[in-house]
């Protein structure tokens, strides 16, 4: 077996297919490619230039949904992670996509991209636009998952990918500074916490907040 994750490690896709490997107790190695400019080579990994990509052995895959169900297919050993039942396993990929979809674009696409890393590049931050994601945009959707959560600590009885997916979406829009508001959305706020205190997320956490940092002072200086 020879597992090689690609892509950046503040990417919540790539965080997403690390969690996955690291969920299921599988070794693998991350090699980072930039988004927007990645090398030539790995155009032949993802003719799209996105990110993650993953390499098993003499087999190539792209986008973080693709890679997490090869995962779980490829290697049944392991912790299951899409639910025991057709049910659990359609609940599963509805809002891993729905992580993917809808929250993508307004926690990191917006908040982070605005507050990070369009400052780290010498840009302006559109704070109108975090702002109306932050208050008109994305509560409908932290109801809808709060609603769906439920009593339990995770969408299935145990935890899985759409666990996972959600929570890399909060991350990143923590890394953009704003928090989960616990008295509106009590599960959610609760279920995010619990996802970062285990041991997958909070190993890759540290380094990424250092990562987050050195944009934020990159941008300052750009500031000044």
């Amino acid at each position: 077996m020879s597992l090689t994750l690609f892509g950046a490690p503040l990417s919540p896709f790539v965080r997403k297919a690390r969690l996955c490997l690291q969920e299921k107790g599988l070794d693998y190695t991350l090699e980072v490619v930039m988004p927007f400019t990645p090398p030539e080579w790995y155009l032949a990994l993802n003719p799209l230039g996105r990110i993650p990509a993953l390499k098993d052995g003499d087999l190539s895959l792209a986008d973080s949904s693709v890679i997490c169900q090869y995962i779980e297919e490829a290697y049944p050993q392991t912790t299951p992670l899409y639910g025991a039942s057709a049910a659990d396993r359609a609940r599963v990929r509805w809002l891993e996509k729905y992580a993917d979809y809808e929250l993508a674009p307004l926690c990191t696409f917006t908040v982070f991209r605005n507050r990070i890393l369009k400052p780290s590049a010498g840009q302006a931050c559109n704070e109108q636009a975090v702002q109306e994601t932050l208050h008109d945009k994305l509560p409908r959707h932290f109801d809808y998952l709060e609603q769906q959560l439920g009593a339990g600590p995770y969408f299935l009885d145990e935890l899985s990918m759409a666990d996972i997916a959600v929570a890399c979406q909060l991350v990143n829009m923590e890394h953009g500074g704003e928090q989960l508001d616990a008295s509106r959305w009590p599960r959610l706020a609760a279920h995010y916490a619990r996802m970062k205190a285990t041991e997958s997320l909070a190993s890759v956490l540290p380094g990424e907040q250092r990562m987050n940092t050195k944009l934020i002072e990159m941008g300052k200086a750009a500031k000044a």
